[in-house]
């Protein structure tokens, strides 16, 4: 059985740099139950687990984001009642959610060949959230399929290319000087669309998309199926670039300004890495 409903004609015209909506039937999977989730937040390295307060605001300032005081276990089981959030990071780490990762992108992966190259370092990340929480207003580095399993969520997308975030938050993002949680201004707020996804809904997020996400009346879990290109590696590797030009008193343009500019800072870059002094 497919589970997803027709996700190249979902992803035509707008992979990779567009939102884009799909349906799936994974809601039912039983590797997605509250019991499940337990077993594999046990299983997960502690590391692996990021879980704290739900109730924050949309630009929460990172290092102020508050515990909720319970275990990891607890926060799973009272999840209804314990106004909370929690990430299950790089869940391919256990060998049935490793299996399910891959036969979700298998259904992506040729079209996401044709526009941005082979799947690369695709990672798997479960959410699991109380009703009314927030995920603060941020950014993620992979091409995303968010597919919504039980429970509802309101997500809130920017464009990438409307100055949403500078040119400078994305260098210092990359060289890992800037978190990935963002400064919302409120002045934005009329270029974001908001997706309100039920079970068996999925959105497509396009790299470093600026989002901020509010959970439904219920619990939440969520799947996201992730992954990275040459042609968000080679984006990163751009930036990093940039910031590199930028520490020196130029005035790197924007990428795509000056293409053969871009490429070439692309191929030095991975030159220098392969060196193992990437523009240090």
């Amino acid at each position: 059985m497919a589970v997803f409903e027709s996700p190249a004609a979902a992803l035509s015209g707008r992979y990779p740099q567009e939102p884009a909506r799909l349906r799936h039937a994974f809601s039912n999977d039983p590797l997605f139950s509250l019991e499940a989730l337990v077993a594999l937040a046990k299983e997960l390295p502690q590391s692996s687990v990021e879980y704290n307060a739900g109730d924050v605001s949309v630009d929460q300032d990172p290092s102020r984001t508050p515990s909720n005081g319970l275990s990891i276990e607890e926060t799973v089981r009272r999840i209804k009642d314990c106004r909370s959030w929690m990430a299950l990071k790089n869940v391919e780490q256990v060998p049935a959610y490793k299996v399910a990762l891959e036969r979700c992108l298998a259904e992506i992966e040729e079209s996401a060949r044709a526009a941005t190259g082979p799947m690369e370092k695709k990672l798997g990340f479960i959410f699991i959230s109380s009703p009314g929480s927030v995920t603060p207003f941020h950014m993620d580095p992979e091409h995303n399929i968010l597919m919504q399993m039980k429970g509802t969520k309101r997500f809130h997308v920017f464009p990438t290319d409307k100055g949403v975030v500078s040119d400078e938050q994305h260098e210092l993002y990359h060289v890992g000087e800037a978190h990935r949680n963002l400064k919302h201004r409120p002045e934005f707020d009329s270029l974001a669309v908001a997706h309100d996804l039920h079970p068996g809904d999925a959105l497509y997020v396009p790299v470093k998309a600026p989002h901020w996400v509010k959970n439904g009346p219920e619990p939440s879990v969520s799947f996201s199926i992730t992954w990275r290109s040459r042609w968000s590696l080679d984006e990163a590797r751009l930036r990093i670039a940039n910031h590199w030009v930028r520490e020196r008193g130029g005035d790197p343009p924007p990428p795509g300004a000056a293409p053969l500019r871009d490429k070439a800072l692309v191929f030095a870059h991975k030159a220098a890495t392969k060196l193992a002094r990437p523009f240090g």
